[in-house]
């Protein structure tokens, strides 16, 4: 079957909301803003957080929240903008669903695209359980793991809509291990990350600074760091044998 350039293009749209929702999640725990909205789905209990200072105060009390949380304009704004983005991905693969059931129904994208809508619906039921239970750690690493999950069906659904796909480009075997060996490196990258942020929050809860944590991170801490070099390297070996040609596939 052929694909519209129109759908298939609404398709990379949709992947690039997805990237921007993760990059949009990792700035969140970056900066600390996981709670910058300390209730779900509304912000301080707006929809629009505008002059929420007042709401803040009441909300600080609530004793639905495990731990009171004083009000940050930019955090606030910071976590609002993540679910403003995870909204619009959501709304995208909506539409996206509703249009391969209307004009493309074959059954492998069907079912890909309604796994990929319900996924998304339970990441973003996760996320306000994130919020109840104030960032517990093992459930900011599942929710890291779903996002990314559904990130690769998406690129699953381009790779087989593309209109090259299925053209076969030979390959050296070396070039294709060490595809799957970044593959699988940069995912125990992710999770040895999700660990050691673990790690550090629990020793900044007990006063801890920067200076002092190398002393007490375990061995995840010290392969975390190292790992990523051997990423990069790996990368920028693929990265120089595509531009000689040595592909797997094309999209």
């Amino acid at each position: 079957m052929t694909y519209t350039q129109r759908f298939i293009r609404f398709q990379w749209i949709t992947l690039i909301s997805l990237f921007l929702v993760i990059c949009a999640g990792s700035f969140v725990r970056i900066t600390g803003s996981g709670m910058g909205c300390p209730d779900w789905p509304k912000c301080f209990g707006q929809w629009i957080p505008l002059g929420m200072e007042e709401t803040a105060r009441k909300i600080e009390t609530d004793p639905t929240l495990l731990q009171e949380e004083p009000f940050n304009a930019a955090r606030t704004y910071t976590e609002y903008i993540n679910r403003l983005l995870g909204f619009l991905a959501g709304n995208l693969m909506l539409a996206g669903f509703f249009w391969c059931v209307l004009f493309y129904r074959k059954r492998w994208l069907l079912t890909l695209s309604a796994v990929n809508l319900v996924l998304i619906a339970v990441e973003a039921w996760f996320g306000s359980i994130v919020v109840a239970t104030n960032l517990v750690p093992w459930t900011i690493t599942v929710h890291l793991f779903l996002a990314l999950v559904i990130l690769l069906i998406q690129l699953y659904v381009i790779y087989r809509i593309s209109p090259k796909h299925g053209v076969q480009i030979p390959v050296n075997q070396l070039t294709l291990y060490i595809w799957w060996a970044v593959f699988a490196i940069t995912f125990y990258q992710m999770f040895l990350g999700t660990q050691v942020r673990e790690y550090i929050d629990a020793l900044t809860k007990q006063g801890l600074g920067r200076e002092a944590w190398s002393d007490y991170l375990g061995i995840e801490f010290f392969i975390h760091r190292s790992f990523s070099w051997l990423v990069l390297v790996l990368l920028a070996y693929l990265a120089w044998r595509n531009e000689q040609g040595d592909k797997i596939s094309v999209i």
